[in-house]
């Protein structure tokens, strides 16, 4: 885990410093020089006996004991040295700035783990190899820059890529964006982002602590440790957003099933994250300005007041917020109108014109903020033709952005015109928005993103008899009889059915369920694409001819009858991800979930909350409403089937594959028609 030692040390080493600045070893010492750092400073090379103009020790030996060591020596020195340092100088932070380790050869990563164990065994601390370093208040050890303004209440940024986290802090620091501490893990070899999350969370102060984390993420190896210490941090107050990148359909390979088919990793992963309450981001741009939103107060409702002398720019931003579904309320309000300059207009977009001035920005700001009760927020519009200076705009922008009770977000698009009125504003620790569009698109973004999943109590299964069917089982499709005893267990409602395999016992059978009934073949995948379902069959005779003719389908090994049922087709799956576990799909069924492939995910243990979620979110959702006279889903029904369906993968997780498709869903509740299993152990 992390501890003191990295995060303020009182004395560091640079092993592999230089006088050549150019170099890792050489650049991370200047850093640490020119940002002050106020402990003990040590410098190891055998070459040289003063770097930077600090006392250079040539051995090891010579060195006294020390907090951090910053390693910038090539890969195969690594593991002697950080043992002696461990064994002999009480060292219990390390930051391995070099590469040519697991990422590179099976060499490399023998060095590796050599490390990993040695420091393991002391119990310290290693971030990295081959990443750029760490950096907060106390210390910049990082070979790269810029160096942001590293402030206690700014961003925490957590990224597995070190080229990457510069380039991010490129994109947000020139709008004002400050950061509190910046860790690359590279190859994490021991801590990864999670583990950096997992400090975060349980070292924070809500009275000291940043509230904004952010991550860059190319591979989630823990996603529980994940899910749990973001969910944690945002319930105590914080804002997380992430980049995952890697996108991949390779989840979805030799899938065999509906749900195999419609979920793969990156699935997962949006799952992940929505249920962590973490806003997921798809480029740097966007995260430095979903990180600049996070900075501001948050945003307790979709109604927002855009105020510009720009026409243009708040049409291009109302279209932005409109399509991703908040709102401009129209507003009507001749008080205020008379306050203007003839010509302005009040309905929101509020325009003041170009010739408006800072007193007529302040008054609206000040009806938004206090009285009118259907606006929650204000995007203030206002750059600058290069006629005048307009420190004074900006001067107010800042004082009401310090009293009102609604939160205030700075569009300044002038950054040419006004570069310096606009250095000014940030130089007051405010953040511009310099683009409305992408400001738009992330503050929709931020709103529509739901809380952290609170779990309630998991419903009542049969979890003995589900063990003792998929214990008796081996890997494979479930035969359907086993497959009706799993959703029994479950308590998922289903048809009444028989499996038969002579047209004696299927005449005598559909006879009990009652006719019509409906005559499914048993083993192939798509049964209707091989002519293996019939509808409506309503005598003995219909059977007798149907079942010889449907046996004798390839791959075909028995016939199912079921009773006909009435209602909208709607389906419910689940797939196994490696390391994340079971997602859950819902979404309409039958033949429509190829077509539209209009399906919600969710990691299992699904909540009802959640299910209900997952329903309503739904393109199709109308249909399962009800719309033109035709009956809609039983939700809570619907809902329940898909905790139940979650409580059976938690109480299996050898299920590998399962579609229930389809469920027919009606006013009353929902049935499961048909059903298939596949396990792995």
């Amino acid at each position: 885990m992390i501890n003191q030692q990295l995060i303020n040390p009182q004395s560091i080493v640079v092993i592999g410093g230089s006088n050549d600045v150019t170099k890792p070893g050489g650049k991370v010492l200047k850093n640490l020089i020119d940002n002050g750092f106020n402990g003990k400073l040590y410098v190891t090379n055998p070459k040289e006996t003063e770097i930077q103009g600090i006392k250079c020790f040539q051995t090891l030996h010579e060195l006294p004991d020390c907090d951090l060591a910053i390693l910038a020596i090539a890969a195969k020195y690594c593991p002697d040295t950080v043992d002696f340092l461990a064994k002999n100088r009480k060292t219990r932070a390390f930051i391995i700035l070099s590469a040519g380790f697991h990422e590179e050869s099976e060499e490399g990563a023998k060095f590796e783990q050599k490390i990993v164990d040695t420091i393991n065994s002391v119990n310290g601390c290693l971030i990295g190899p081959n990443c750029i370093g760490v950096m907060n208040h106390h210390h910049t050890s990082v070979f790269t820059t810029p160096i942001p303004k590293l402030d206690p209440k700014g961003v925490d940024f957590i990224s597995g890529s070190g080229a990457t986290a510069v380039f991010i802090m490129e994109s947000g620091m020139p709008n004002g964006l400050s950061f509190s501490s910046v860790y690359s893990v590279g190859n994490s070899a021991q801590m990864g982002v999670e583990e950096v999350l997992q400090y975060l969370d349980e070292s924070f102060d809500p009275a000291s602590s940043s509230k904004v984390k952010l991550l860059y993420i190319e591979s989630i190896d823990k996603p529980d440790l994940l899910l749990k210490h973001a969910a944690s941090l945002i319930r105590k107050g914080c804002h997380i957003a992430a980049i995952k990148s890697g996108s991949s359909s390779a989840g979805s390979r030799a899938a065999s099933s509906h749900t195999g088919a419609l979920a793969s990793s990156d699935t997962a992963v949006d799952a992940l994250f929505r249920k962590a309450g973490i806003v997921r981001c798809y480029g740097r741009e966007e995260l430095a300005t979903v990180a600049a939103i996070f900075m501001h107060k948050k945003l307790s409702g979709k109604n927002i007041a855009i105020i510009t002398h720009a026409g243009g720019p708040a049409v291009m931003l109302t279209d932005a917020l409109s399509n991703n579904g908040l709102e401009i309320p129209h507003i009507e309000s001749p008080e205020l109108l008379e306050k203007l300059l003839p010509g302005s207009s009040v309905a929101n977009p509020i325009d003041f014109l170009a010739t408006g001035t800072a007193a007529n920005l302040g008054d609206i700001i000040d009806y938004c903020d206090t009285k009118f009760d259907n606006i929650d927020a204000m995007a203030v519009i206002f750059g600058s033709p290069g006629l005048t200076e307009v420190y004074d705009v900006y001067k107010l922008l800042d004082e009401k952005m310090k009293t009102c009770r609604k939160p205030i977000y700075p569009i300044l698009p002038s950054v040419i015109n006004v570069k310096k009125e606009i250095e000014y504003f940030l130089s007051l620790g405010r953040i511009n928005f310099p683009d409305e569009v992408v400001f738009g698109n992330a503050l929709a973004k931020v709103y529509n993103t739901p809380p952290p999943v609170v779990m309630m109590e998991t419903p009542k299964i049969d979890r003995v008899a589900i063990r003792a069917i998929i214990d008796a089982s081996v890997d494979g499709y479930l035969d359907p009889e086993k497959v009706q005893q799993l959703l029994d267990a479950a308590g998922i409602p289903r048809a009444g059915e028989a499996v038969v395999t002579t047209p004696e016992t299927a005449v005598k059978e559909a006879q009990r369920l009652g006719y019509p009934v409906v005559m499914k073949v048993v083993g192939p995948v798509h049964k209707s694409d091989v002519g293996g379902v019939v509808l409506n069959v309503n005598n003995d005779e219909t059977v007798r001819r149907e079942f010889d003719r449907m046996i004798r389908i390839k791959d075909t090994t028995a016939v199912l009858l079921q009773p006909m049922l009435s209602g909208t087709q709607i389906f419910a799956g689940a797939k196994y991800e490696p390391k994340f576990g079971h997602m859950i799909l819902c979404g309409l069924g039958g033949i429509f979930i190829e077509v539209l492939k209009d399906v919600q995910t969710a990691l299992s243990p699904v909540s009802a909350s959640e299910a209900l979620e997952m329903i309503r979110n739904l393109k199709s959702y109308k249909i399962i409403q009800g719309v033109r006279g035709q009956e809609g889903v039983n939700e809570a029904a619907f809902a329940e089937a898909i905790v139940r369906l979650s409580a059976l993968c938690e109480a299996a997780p050898e299920i590998a594959e399962m579609d229930i498709n389809p469920l027919l869903g009606n006013a009353k509740g929902v049935v499961a028609v048909d059903a298939r299993i596949r396990i792995e152990k």
